[in-house]
């Protein structure tokens, strides 16, 4: 019983040694994270709008920006992408 509760004990003391070390190497990590999410595309993580300028005629990118789609896209991936975004903006959505 007594060699039970020295383990669970060293078990408790070794994961709040182990998170505290993860926690110390987050800090030093964190301009290199902030970094990386700047250099990727706001569109990764946008589920909102394309706002970017349109020329006179739509072109099959700006369609492809604004689905949020490959410009290459099937029909399946761009309906479905349609729908999420006619979904987003329905007017009995309360918005």
């Amino acid at each position: 019983m007594a060699s039970t509760v020295v383990a669970v004990g060293l078990t408790i003391a070794a994961a709040g040694f182990a998170g505290r070390y993860v926690l110390q190497a987050m800090k030093h990590m964190e301009p290199q994270v902030k970094q990386v999410f700047q250099s990727l595309p706001k569109s990764a993580f946008s589920g909102g709008y394309y706002r970017g300028g349109f020329e006179p005629k739509m072109t099959k990118r700006e369609a492809a920006l604004i689905l949020g789609v490959s410009p290459t896209a099937n029909k399946g991936k761009i309906r479905d992408a349609h729908r999420r975004i006619m979904l987003l903006n329905h007017p009995d959505k309360g918005k």
